[in-house]
């Protein structure tokens, strides 16, 4: 019997960025691979074939549910052995998809982190939980990937069977190849600054703009090196001239890879308000450098406060200003910090992980059992 997949996600870079080493597994096993998602249509080699769908981040938009319309059709044509979703809006038209399906597909869905938690304002709360409770029928195995979402995901029963994974594990071969050719200088920073780094995409849930709040807070040796793209990177440049230390934050957009920055940085920070299992803080670790983080589930997951990393309470500047302050003022407290986080995310490789949730792919599906260890080899690289 030929086994098919599906694989959706609500855009093409989130399946490139995370999940190539999935499809390359499938193939592996001699699976036909089939990616649906929104966005650009990109080169996907590990992919059978690649169908774009009309996904807008806007829920209620019609173009979700023309989407899920296709998703349906596409579901009823092929066949599938399984279909895999990820990222929030997918899972949901997914899911709503495949309802109407039968016989229907196991589904199963990766939540890469829920939008809500204990902090979240009770009406948006009800709203995101519905949505999953909506969807918990058709979603034969959720998949979580920090304590909180695993806790909450078993208590509102939002799958017909819940598991806990390490995430999906991070490929840091890439951080131990030479970081190439890149110094302070190639981003205006000197030798004697104290560098914080934050890669993430510039969003209100990642709260760059707390950091450069901060800044007038701290001594003027320490810079603030935040790559990425998003809609409120503007905004961030025009607070940063606001507040006076346009010549402390550095935006270079866009950086991959990220090994050079890595290296060139004091520490790693991150001021988000909420993660599933974040790839720039597991980064960070592997590299070796001292992680400062919001308190929030995610970075609770992965950093032991005072011993692995620094936590301090979501969007309050004066702990974080505190929690710079005591890595410039307490001498050997960075390299302790980095040597421990190093050691601490070992769990989370790509090597270890892989086969973890491979076995629970797979588990929906016990005559593609037992597993083959060379389809899960993750020495082919980019």
């Amino acid at each position: 019997m030929m086994h098919r997949i599906l694989f959706t996600a609500s855009t093409f870079s989130h399946i490139r960025t995370f999940h190539l080493p999935y499809l390359r597994a499938f193939r592996a096993l001699g699976w036909k691979v089939d990616v649906a998602c929104g966005g650009t249509l990109p080169d996907l080699p590990d992919a059978d074939r690649v169908i774009v769908l009309p996904f807008e981040k806007r829920m209620s938009s019609p173009a979700n549910f023309r989407a899920q319309a296709q998703l349906r059709h596409l579901m009823r044509q092929q066949n599938y052995t399984l279909v895999i979703t990820h990222t929030s809006l997918a899972a949901f038209f997914t899911r709503r998809a495949a309802a109407g399906v039968h016989p229907r597909p196991p589904v199963i869905n990766m939540a890469h982190g829920y939008l809500f938690d204990d902090e979240t304002p009770a009406w948006k709360r009800a709203i995101l939980e519905s949505a999953e409770r909506l969807t918990a029928r058709q979603t034969d195995l959720l998949l979580t990937m920090n304590q909180w979402d695993y806790r909450t995901a078993q208590r509102l029963h939002l799958g017909r069977r819940v598991a806990w994974v390490p995430g999906i594990g991070v490929d840091f071969s890439k951080l131990d190849a030479p970081p190439g050719a890149c110094s302070r200088s190639t981003y205006g920073l000197d030798p004697e600054d104290f560098v914080l780094l934050y890669a993430a995409e510039f969003s209100s849930r990642k709260n760059q703009s707390m950091l450069i709040r901060a800044l007038p807070s701290l001594p003027p040796q320490v810079k603030l090196l935040l790559p990425g793209q998003g809609a409120l990177l503007e905004e961030c440049r025009r607070l940063a001239n606001t507040l006076g230390v346009a010549d402390r934050v550095v935006f270079p957009g866009f950086v991959s890879p990220m090994a050079p920055l890595y290296a060139l940085a004091d520490a790693a920070v991150t001021s988000s308000r909420s993660e599933g299992l974040p790839f720039n803080v597991m980064e960070s670790m592997y590299a070796g450098l001292p992680v400062i983080a919001s308190r929030v589930k995610g970075h609770t997951d992965l950093l032991d406060d005072g011993r692995t990393g620094l936590l301090y309470p979501f969007d309050d500047t004066a702990a974080f200003v505190r929690a710079v302050k005591r890595l410039l003022e307490e001498p050997g407290l960075c390299a302790a910090l980095g040597s421990a986080a190093h050691d601490a995310v070992q769990p989370y490789a790509l090597d270890a992980v892989l086969p973890q949730v491979m076995e629970q792919y797979l588990s929906l599906v016990p005559a593609a059992q037992p597993l083959r260890a060379p389809a899960f080899s993750t020495t082919d690289k980019e």
